[in-house]
């Protein structure tokens, strides 16, 4: 059912109210999915609590939103409710409040994963846009999961998840207690940490990618501690001289691809 709001104070989408400034301080075990694909994404896990929509995307939504369970509260609004409502200009005119899963613990996650089935470990990743590069990236080339440190900022913050594709919905997460030794956990699991760096002494391209890898990965600028650094095995990703530095999704991605594939380019896929 559609519940029409008029209103933009309704107090029955209080939830919604100024999604940018709340989502900077948490939302009490919630968090905010915005877009078409994300809210797919979250309502297949069944995570749905509630559904914001621009009034003229109702019917085309329809299919999405008949796969809610039919209590789920579904509000429509003009563009203009909708704008007050969130406090700016939602293009997408689509917003969903969910609840967050649990985080599992990091060794019980670590433990239950097979083999080739790569972790991503990171420090210090501040800035959303990257976290969410990062969990797609992980969903795309067959992460297992995804450890964070306490430096990190939020998988499930509203951008970080419409980066992602809505993958932070779907890559196992947990995080390391600060100052917690990471290197001690992934090597008691089997994981072979792998950390990068351009001072990295080993080469990405003449790696043989080990049955259960752990890629270590920092924030750009400071990269990763140095303590972690002299606890794992080191590489670098060779660069065109004078350059020694990638977007930390782009190393990412390019670390998890050759994990994946040996370095060579899937044999499945679209011939070109």
């Amino acid at each position: 059912m559609l519940i029409s709001i008029d209103d933009p104070g309704d107090p029955r989408i209080a939830a919604f109210l100024n999604v940018r400034e709340r989502d900077l301080v948490g939302r009490q075990g919630r968090f905010v999915a915005e877009g078409e694909v994300v809210l797919a994404v979250a309502a297949g896990r069944g995570l749905i609590e509630a559904v914001l929509i621009d009034q003229k995307r109702a019917e085309g939504l329809a299919s999405l939103l008949d796969r809610l369970p039919p209590d789920t509260p579904v509000y429509t609004a003009a563009q203009a409710v909708l704008d007050t409502v969130v406090g700016f200009h939602i293009h997408r005119g689509i917003l969903a409040i969910g609840r967050r899963p649990p985080e599992p613990d990091p060794a019980a996650l670590l433990q239950g994963l097979p083999d080739h089935k790569p972790v991503l470990v990171l420090h210090g990743i501040g800035n959303h846009d990257n976290m969410g590069g990062l969990f797609r990236n992980a969903a795309a080339f067959g992460a297992g999961a995804v450890l964070l440190g306490g430096d990190c900022c939020d998988p499930l913050y509203r951008k970080a998840i419409r980066v992602s594709v809505g993958a932070t919905l779907t890559v196992p997460f947990a995080r390391f207690a600060p100052g917690s030794d990471a290197c001690t956990m992934l090597q008691a699991a089997g994981f072979e940490p792998l950390a990068f760096s351009p001072a990295g002494a080993e080469r990405l391209i003449d790696l043989e990618p080990p049955a259960r890898a752990a890629v270590l990965l920092g924030s750009e600028g400071p990269g990763l501690p140095e303590a972690v650094m002299a606890r794992a095995r080191t590489l670098s990703i060779p660069m065109s001289p004078g350059w020694d530095s990638l977007n930390v999704a782009v190393t990412g991605a390019i670390v998890l691809h050759h994990l994946a594939f040996g370095g060579e380019a899937p044999r499945s896929g679209p011939k070109r």
